[in-house]
């Protein structure tokens, strides 16, 4: 079964990049898909020699680009010394047959490319299991490809078939058995992370997710902010296991802050299912902080693209704190302005540099105060510990002294409401600029 799965994702060393721009997709649309596909294939060490793109009304059924066209380009790779095309889809089985025929050399896709990476990027056994269950479900309806080579006698009586066929059948067998038992391994551990997120839930603390686009900055910005060390390169899908820690705001809260995958466009649908496991952490997250790379000329198309992979997976409608990243790549200081008119309370930073992060970390402890309870207490003044242990814990908006009491307006954790119960006199609106008389 290795085996099968290193024939789908054998490393490309000369490869050659083939699109097609259908009249529904604007021309500027296909090049940045073709640049992308380009940093994909740059991400598994490929040398991209060259590419193409042919316009067409839609893709040709049998071999995606015309026989034509193909044929052109099939000799301008022997002359190019090529051993991989990448197609900027996904193709069918057929079509990726009927492609090696006429290339005489491996054909592959962007979804075969993306899976490819993921492959070698993951590092925890969760990630592992996630990207090889995306591979065989991928790569069963193609086993085909992978035994033609291999003899078939002539039907007759008594004669099921050649060795070929007897081949594809066990791996078949042996693919869907796999299947089944990594399904059965992720079931363990969707239970786990349910354990998990219960263990958070008892404390109270929220949960904010990092989403974006890859490449976005958004390992970066965890490494900012919480010093988690997680890896960060300029690199697609630099990182994929999910990272979560613990982040304490100025408002003196508690958040959990979680990184996930990054996205992209057309992002195989074998691993958006895969990864649910993993992307649970967005559906349960009571914040979104969507990272965006301002500086990119496509960034709204960007946008696009993880809103489009957010509904797929039902956290769509999350409430969302836009954080436009890499503003010190920006020629002017305004160039972000015009994001803000679309996402008001968008909060323009650099992760690398540390401009803007006391602004991100003042909107999240603003958007997250209401999981806390604003309430007046009166704490004698030998009972100093605690008002000691209100500053670690609770946001004090307001304190004055009268008759031996410290009178204090504090927002409060609900878990730690019993601790703070004998001081506690009322329960006050949410007006932080109130005094109390």
């Amino acid at each position: 079964m290795k085996a099968l799965i290193e024939i789908a994702a054998k490393r490309t060393l000369r490869a050659f990049l083939v699109g097609v721009q259908l009249k529904s997709r604007a021309e500027f649309d296909v090049q940045e898909s073709m640049a992308e596909l380009a940093e994909l294939a740059d991400t598994l060490g490929a040398k991209v020699m060259g590419q193409a793109v042919q316009k067409l009304e839609a893709p040709a059924p049998g071999t995606y680009i015309g026989k034509g066209k193909a044929a052109e380009l099939a000799e301008e790779c022997r002359k190019l010394k090529v051993d991989t095309v990448i197609l900027d889809d996904e193709l069918s089985p057929a079509q990726a047959r009927n492609l090696e025929a006429i290339f005489e050399c491996k054909i592959i896709d962007r979804t075969t490319l993306i899976l490819d990476i993921f492959a070698r990027r993951a590092r925890s056994r969760d990630g592992k299991l996630q990207v090889e269950l995306a591979q065989l479900e991928y790569l069963l309806p193609r086993l085909t490809r992978f035994w033609g080579h291999l003899s078939r006698q002539a039907g007759g009586i008594g004669i099921r078939g050649g060795e070929g066929e007897s081949q594809l059948e066990a791996d078949r067998r042996k693919v869907q058995e796999r299947i089944d038992k990594i399904r059965e391994e992720m079931a363990a551990v969707r239970s786990q992370r349910r354990t998990q997120r219960a263990g958070r839930q008892r404390r109270q603390w929220p949960l904010a997710s990092i989403v974006g686009y890859t490449n976005a900055g958004k390992s970066t910005l965890l490494n900012a902010l919480t010093g988690a060390g997680v890896l960060a390169e300029d690199k697609l899908f630099a990182t994929l296991d999910p990272t979560t820690r613990r982040l304490r705001l100025p408002t003196n809260q508690n958040v959990l802050l979680s990184d996930t995958v990054g996205f992209i466009r057309k992002l195989p649908h074998q691993l958006v299912e895969a990864f649910k496991a993993t992307l649970e952490e967005v559906v349960n997250a009571d914040l979104l902080l969507h990272v965006v790379d301002v500086s990119h000329p496509h960034a709204r198309d960007q946008i696009q693209a993880v809103n489009a992979v957010l509904d797929e997976i039902h956290a769509g409608g999350k409430p969302t704190l836009m954080v436009l990243n890499k503003v010190d790549r920006l020629e002017g200081p305004h160039q972000a302005d015009r994001f803000h008119d679309e996402y008001p309370g968008a909060v323009a930073i650099s992760a690398r540099t540390g401009e803007g992060l006391p602004a991100l970390l003042a909107e999240l402890g603003a958007r997250l105060r209401p999981v806390r309870d604003y309430v007046e207490l009166v704490v004698p003044h030998r009972r100093a510990g605690v008002i000691a242990r209100l500053y670690e814990v609770a946001q004090i908006t307001d304190q004055h002294y009268r008759d031996g009491d410290a009178v204090l307006k504090a927002r409060i954790p609900p878990h730690l409401r019993a601790e703070f119960h004998d001081y506690i006199v009322r329960d006050l609106a949410e007006n932080p600029s109130a005094k109390t008389t």
